[in-house]
């Protein structure tokens, strides 16, 4: 594979791991930066997990441990002064956030961009105070990054529409099919919607209209039967558009709007759940069961990713 410009990445939690390991394994040259060395061997034995992973499901054009050789870990922001491109997957926390990125400040190239893997928080935010706001974008990715399609682009108040776009080709360049949100708003595309869908679901179990499981099971056996082939908008174009205007009329008056999070997830929390990672969530587990649910996620996001790009957004105009 011929090697491409060397990135950047700060983080290397499961997360961050996953992300380097999709860049690594797109040809690029990464130096990560973390502030727990001692926990880099512990972070090389997972992205060279997921790259024996890729590479068992022929997506690699190199060996795994020849990937790796391209892999620096270091605790010095000094290392990454050279770099165009700089992802950051910390904490999601603004605070922490910007003193992450008035440290870059001090050693990265004014044009060098800097991506933020939150999910929600706005970009303008994360751009106050800089010297060069313009260069800070949301580069937004799905778990497990390595593996799922999906990435948001986003871009707040000061963000350079150009450097935008050399995000979106270096995006297409790592196996995403990226979106690109020209205005900032809090949770962006996908979470938005998201937890709009959570919101209504959680509505329907704690007034008794439904159980967890029963609306899992819908929800898999519609939305589930057709959300990797069309997104919403293809789905109404598909199945008829005014069917859907006469039920809005009817149901959206009717539709949750609670602005404060469900009783029942403020119970759970209080309860340490966690979900798979401590065995405890929605449904009961053992550890065995935790870990061969985390086992068979890993084994539909292939399938799922080799069903998408069977069908890609626009496959029917072509």
């Amino acid at each position: 594979m011929t090697q491409r410009i060397h990135i950047g990445t700060v983080g290397l939690g499961l997360m961050g791991s996953s992300i380097t390991t999709c860049i690594l394994a797109a040809g690029h040259p990464v130096t990560a930066l973390t502030d727990q060395p001692d926990k880099a061997p512990e972070a090389r034995k997972r992205i060279l997990t997921y790259l024996h992973e890729l590479n068992r499901e022929g997506m690699l054009q190199d060996s795994p441990e020849l990937i790796m050789e391209r892999l620096t870990i270091t605790n010095d922001p000094q290392l990454l002064s050279t770099l165009p491109v700089v992802i950051e997957s910390i904490t999601e926390n603004v605070t922490e956030k910007k003193k992450l990125y008035q440290q870059l400040e001090t050693v990265l190239d004014k044009n060098a961009i800097i991506g933020s893997n939150t999910s929600a928080i706005p970009v303008s935010i994360l751009q106050e105070g800089l010297q060069h706001p313009h260069r800070v974008f949301g580069i937004h990715w799905a778990e497990p990054a390595h593996i799922t399609r999906f990435m948001e682009v986003i871009c707040g108040d000061k963000s350079d529409p150009a450097l935008a776009t050399i995000i979106i080709r270096l995006a297409e360049s790592w196996g995403k099919e990226p979106s690109l949100l020209k205005k900032d708003i809090r949770g962006f595309i996908t979470n938005r919607i998201m937890y709009a869908m959570l919101r209504e679901a959680f509505y329907l179990v704690e007034n008794g209209y439904a159980t967890v499981e029963d609306v899992d099971r819908s929800l898999r056996n519609d939305l589930g039967y057709w959300i990797t082939f069309a997104g919403p908008f293809r789905f109404m174009d598909i199945t008829g558009i005014p069917a859907y205007y006469t039920v809005m009329k009817d149901l959206f008056p009717e539709l949750s709007n609670a602005t404060e999070p469900p009783s029942s997830m403020k119970t759970l929390v209080a309860d340490g759940a966690k979900g798979l990672s401590n065995a405890k969530g929605f449904y009961p587990y053992t550890e065995e069961s935790a870990r061969k649910w985390e086992e068979l996620f890993v084994e539909f996001s292939y399938e799922i990713r080799k069903l998408a790009e069977k069908y890609p957004q626009n496959i029917g105009d072509k």
